[in-house]
């Protein structure tokens, strides 16, 4: 690469905060996620065989709290065989760079999101203006400069495989960027939906902080295509997953998460769709 490697340009710490913030839980005993601040990362693998996939990397300096669930989870001096990415945005490749120069292991993502991640392009500025709560008024100030992790990053397959993970698939659900994916294992319908939907408000300052537990739409400050947005919505909706782990919030399961996504189908026009917003184009009468 001609350009050096570097982090986002605009990259800072947010004073953004959970409950569930510094904490993990293992969902299965081959899936463990951890919460950075307000956003989840999760580590797919079994403990005891030591090969793990990381999927998303946090928020801005996160790189040493990853390491030490790597650590506890599965040893010192364990890395994963890959990286593998649900979209860009600053929340979810905070800790990237500095994992992969200490690591040397292959990034992917989807290929319509490497722009963002090569230091090509930034993503559009997110909306301090979209109806919405304290979260999304103070957006102006979060991160939208791209990094460039240069060569490490690769396009996803194309045929839907995970590298390193056999029994799962991506799927390409945009809406909050063009190149969002989540990944679904349909052995046990585990699902991780990165922030095609979530399970909190994520505008709501007072819900994140509390992380009061609701299927949501993605996050309004940063989705740029809403139309795009419902209709990944329904695909996961169709999957009728037993298992949620999200981007943002916590994990959930059964008849309340397949309650949850039905309604937000059902309401997606009023419930996620914003009245008002630099994004949104919308006729929620079509």
């Amino acid at each position: 690469m001609d350009e050096e490697l570097h982090e986002s340009k605009d990259n800072k710490v947010i004073p953004m905060t959970s409950i569930t913030s510094g904490s993990g839980q293992e969902v299965l005993n081959d899936m463990y996620y951890y919460t950075d601040q307000i956003a989840n990362i999760s580590f797919i693998g079994l403990p005891s065989e030591g090969d793990w996939v990381l999927v998303d990397a946090g928020l801005p300096k996160a790189a040493a709290e990853i390491r030490s669930v790597v650590v506890d989870r599965f040893g010192r001096d364990s890395q994963p065989s890959a990286v593998v990415l649900t979209h860009g945005h600053f929340d979810h490749v905070g800790g990237l760079l500095e994992l992969v120069e200490e690591w040397d292991v292959p990034v992917y993502a989807h290929e319509l999101e490497l722009p963002y991640l090569t230091g090509e392009k930034s993503y559009p500025k997110p909306d301090s203006t979209v109806e919405g709560g304290f979260l999304a008024k103070i957006s102006g100030m979060y991160p939208n400069e791209p990094i460039n992790i240069g060569n490490a990053v690769q396009a996803l397959p194309q045929d839907n495989s995970v590298p390193g993970l056999d029994d799962w698939k991506w799927i390409h659900t945009p809406g909050h960027s063009p190149g969002h994916v989540s990944f679904y294992r349909e052995k046990d319908s585990l699902l991780l939906s990165g922030d095609a939907f979530i399970t909190v408000r994520q505008d709501s300052f007072y819900n994140v902080l509390m992380q009061t537990v609701e299927v949501n739409g993605p996050p309004r400050y940063l989705t740029t295509d809403w139309h795009a947005a419902k209709e990944s919505v329904e695909k996961l909706e169709a999957l009728q997953p037993e298992i949620v782990v999200p981007g943002h919030g916590s994990v959930m399961k059964g008849e309340k998460l397949k309650e949850g996504l039905k309604k937000l189908v059902q309401t997606f026009d009023q419930s996620a769709v914003p009245d008002y917003g630099r994004f949104v184009d919308y006729d929620k009468k079509h």
